[in-house]
């Protein structure tokens, strides 16, 4: 299970495949591994640190697929989720990173903060592989965000 954990954490939570390779800290409460359902769970103050990004969740579950921890279908951070990096902190609901197709979605009371200003939203939709991101509204809102000129 340690080595699973160890292969899992490699892979590194919400990363760019480039950047798997460096090491990946996890802190939670609670890990749990289930080999039935294929999921690695952590709960519970959830804080992974990787060099390029810092997420804090209550949850954060890594789903694998028939491959094992080489093969992750998802990521999935719930409950207050904060990602932070270099450039800017964004802050929604839930946080979801698909491996697959380089995608990752935030969302419910979206808030992203850098140093051009600050939009909020519904959802963040940002496909790494295009840097693309896309700001949606949800129940009737609209996208609002305050720009700071340089």
């Amino acid at each position: 299970m340690i080595k699973r954990l160890l292969l899992l954490v490699a892979f590194g939570l919400f990363a760019l495949p480039a950047a798997a390779q460096q090491p990946v800290e996890i802190t939670a409460d609670l890990f749990t591994v289930d080999e039935t359902t294929s999921e690695a769970v952590f709960t519970g103050n959830v804080v992974v640190v990787h060099p390029t990004v810092k997420v804090w969740a209550e949850k954060v579950v890594a789903i694998y697929g028939e491959e094992g921890t080489t093969d992750i279908e998802s990521f999935v951070a719930t409950g207050s989720v904060r990602l932070v990096t270099d450039e800017q902190d964004a802050t929604g609901d839930q946080a979801v990173f698909t491996p697959g197709d380089q995608m990752l979605r935030l969302t419910g009371n979206v808030k992203v903060v850098n140093s051009g200003g600050t939009v909020d939203a519904g959802e963040l939709v940002v496909n790494l592989e295009t840097n693309v991101s896309t700001f949606t509204s949800s129940g009737g809102g609209r996208v609002t965000g305050v720009f700071t000129s340089q």
